[in-house]
C-alpha cells in the first residue's frame, strides 16, 4: 500500500518538474529572442547611421573636387584642371538624392540634407558656373580677390552644414552602438540567468530523484561494472536487508577471489616476461661474446692436430688456446655470476683482509698484459684493512683495471689509488681513455649495457660493471664512476674499515 502511494507520487512529481523545467525553458527562449530582436534593430540603426555617414563624406569629396576644379582653372587657364569639377557636377545630384533617401528616417537630417542639395547646388549655379566662363572669358577678373572672397564664404558655409550634419549623423551611431551594446549585455545576463535557473532545477531534480532509488540494487550494479571493467579491488559495505546481505557477501567473496587470481596472473607473466628477457639477452651475448674465443680455440687446435709445426709456433698456439680459454671461463663465471645475483644467491667467504695487497696483486697481474699502458699504483704502507671476500674483491678489482685498459684503446696511464679516510677504505681506478657520454651514464651499471663499445668494436658481455657494483653493495660498500667524452674515467669503491676486534 506504501510502495502504490509512492510511486503515483514520484511520477507526479516527476511530471511537475519536467514540465516547469520546459515551461522555464521556454521562458528563457522567448526572452533571448526578444533581446536579439532589439539588437539586430540597434544593429541595424547604427549601420544606417554609418551609411548616412559615408555618403556624407562622399558628397564632401564632391563639393571639394568642385573647389579645386574651379580653383585650378581660373590660376592656370588649362581647361584640364576642370575636369574634377565637370566629374563633380555629374556626380553630386545623384549623391545628394541618395543623402535625402537615407535621412527620410530622420526629419531634422532629411531636412539639413535638403538644404545642404539647396546650398550646394546654388554654390554651382549661381558661384562655381559663372566664375568658369569668366575664368574663360577674362581671367584677370576671375582671379579677383571679390570672386575669392566670394568663393571662400561660400565654401566654408557648405562645410559648416556638411559638418553639422556628419556631428549629429556620428551622434546617432553613437547612441545607436550604446544601444546595441545595452542590448547584447543585457541578453548575456539573461542567458546567464536562465543558464542558472535551468542547471538549478535539473540539480535539485537530480538530487530528488536519486533519494527515491533503491540504494543497494544501485550499489551492487555500479560495483559489478566496475569489476567488470577490470577493477577488482571493490568491495561492497556489508550489510543489508535479508537477501541484499547475502548479495552483498557473495559479491565481496567473488571480487576478492578474482583480485587475487589475477595478481597470480600478473606476477606469473611478469616473471614470464623477464625470464624471457633474460633469455633473450644471455642467447645475444653468449652468440656474439662466445664466438671469436671458440673459433680461436678451435682453429688453433686444429692447425696443431692437421700440421706439422715446430716447438716455438706450437708453444705460441697453445698460449692462444690458453688465453682463449680463460676468457671463455671468464664469460662463463660472469653468466653464472649474473644469475646467482638475480636469484640472490651471491655467497661471500669473509675474513679480515688487506685490500691494499688485493689491489697490488692485481696491478702486478695486469701490467703485462699492454704494451701501450703503464700501472701507476699508490698503496699506503699500512694494511687496509676490511671484512671481505678477498677473490670477490679481486675480480671486482680486475674488472675495473680490465676496463681501465680497454677502454683506453690509445694507450696512456692507468692510475690505481688506495686510501684509508677516517672509517673508509677508498680504491679508485682512473684511465686516460674514451671517457662516457653523459647522456649515457645513467645506465653504466645496468646488465648488458655496452654503451658506444660495440661501435668501438671492444669486446664484452656489459655484466662486468653490474657484477662489481653489487658484490660491493653485498659488502656493505658503494660504488660510482666519474667520467666525460673524450677526458677518460675514474671507477671508485668505498667499504667500511674493520671492527678492530676482528
Amino acid at each position: 500500500m506504501t510502495t502504490g502511494s509512492r510511486s503515483p507520487s514520484l511520477s507526479m512529481r516527476v511530471i511537475a518538474a519536467s514540465v516547469a523545467l520546459a515551461v522555464l525553458v521556454a521562458l528563457i527562449f522567448v526572452v533571448l529572442i526578444d533581446a536579439m530582436a532589439a539588437l539586430e534593430d540597434s544593429k541595424q540603426r547604427e549601420a544606417h547611421s554609418q551609411d548616412v555617414v559615408l555618403e556624407t563624406l562622399a558628397v564632401q569629396k564632391l563639393v571639394v573636387d568642385l573647389q579645386s576644379g574651379v580653383r585650378g582653372l581660373v590660376i592656370t587657364g588649362d581647361e584640364r584642371f576642370l575636369e574634377p569639377w565637370v566629374m563633380a557636377r555629374e556626380a553630386l545630384p545623384t549623391r545628394l538624392a541618395a543623402l535625402e533617401r537615407l535621412s527620410v528616417d530622420n526629419a531634422r537630417q532629411r531636412r539639413r540634407a535638403r538644404d545642404l542639395a539647396t546650398e550646394i547646388n546654388d554654390y554651382i549655379e549661381d558661384y562655381t558656373v559663372p566664375l568658369v566662363n569668366l575664368a574663360r572669358e577674362a581671367p584677370a577678373a576671375a582671379r579677383s580677390e571679390v570672386a575669392r572672397e566670394e568663393g571662400r564664404t561660400r565654401t566654408d558655409e557648405i562645410d559648416d552644414r556638411i559638418d553639422r550634419f556628419l556631428k549629429d549623423e556620428r551622434a546617432l551611431a553613437a547612441a545607436s552602438a550604446a544601444s546595441a551594446d545595452r542590448q547584447s549585455e543585457r541578453a548575456k545576463r539573461l542567458a546567464i540567468a536562465g543558464l542558472a535557473a535551468c542547471a538549478a532545477l535539473i540539480a535539485l531534480f537530480g538530487v530528488y530523484l536519486a533519494r527515491w532509488i533503491a540504494r543497494p540494487v544501485r550499489e551492487v550494479a555500479s560495483a559489478a561494472s566496475r569489476v567488470a571493467a577490470g577493477d577488482f579491488s571493490t568491495r561492497l559495505k556489508a550489510g543489508g536487508p535479508g537477501e541484499v546481505g547475502e548479495l552483498t557477501v557473495a559479491f565481496n567473496r567473488m571480487a576478492a577471489e578474482l583480485e587475487r587470481n589475477r595478481r597470480e596472473l600478473e606476477s606469473q607473466n611478469q616473471k614470464l616476461r623477464e625470464s624471457e628477457r633474460r633469455k633473450s639477452d644471455l642467447v645475444r651475448i653468449v652468440s656474439h661474446e662466445l664466438r671469436t674465443p671458440l673459433a680461436s680455440v678451435l682453429g688453433f687446435t686444429s692447425v696443431l692436430l692437421t700440421r706439422d709445426v715446430g716447438p716455438e709456433e706450437q708453444r705460441r698456439y697453445l698460449e692462444i688456446i690458453n688465453a682463449q680459454g680463460r676468457r671463455l671461463s671468464t664469460l662463463v663465471n660472469d653468466f653464472l655470476d649474473a644469475d646467482r645475483l638475480e636469484e640472490g644467491e651471491l655467497e661471500l667467504s669473509r675474513r679480515v683482509i688487506d685490500l691494499g695487497a688485493v689491489v697490488a696483486e692485481q696491478v702486478q697481474l695486469f701490467e703485462g698484459q699492454s704494451t701501450k699502458h703503464q700501472l701507476d699504483s699508490f698503496l699506503p704502507k699500512k694494511e687496509l684493512r676490511v671484512d671481505a671476500d678477498p677473490n670477490r674483491l679481486a675480480q671486482v678489482i680486475g674488472n675495473l683495471l680490465s676496463n681501465a685498459i680497454k677502454y683506453s684503446p690509445d694507450g696512456g696511464t692507468v692510475h690505481v689509488m688506495a686510501e684509508q679516510v677516517d672509517s673508509i677504505v677508498r680504491v679508485s681506478v682512473r684511465d686516460e681513455g674514451m671517457g662516457i657520454p653523459e647522456e649515457l651514464q645513467e645506465g653504466v651499471f645496468a646488465k648488458f649495457f655496452r654503451g658506444e663499445a660495440d661501435a668501438s668494436g671492444i669486446p664484452g658481455t656489459g655484466l662486468g660493471l653490474t657484477i662489481a657494483r653489487s658484490v660491493v653493495e653485498a659488502h656493505g660498500g658503494r660504488m660510482n664512476f666519474e667520467s666525460a667524452r673524450g677526458k677518460g674515467s675514474m671507477f671508485w669503491l668505498e667499504l667500511p674499515v674493520a671492527a678492530a676486534d676482528q
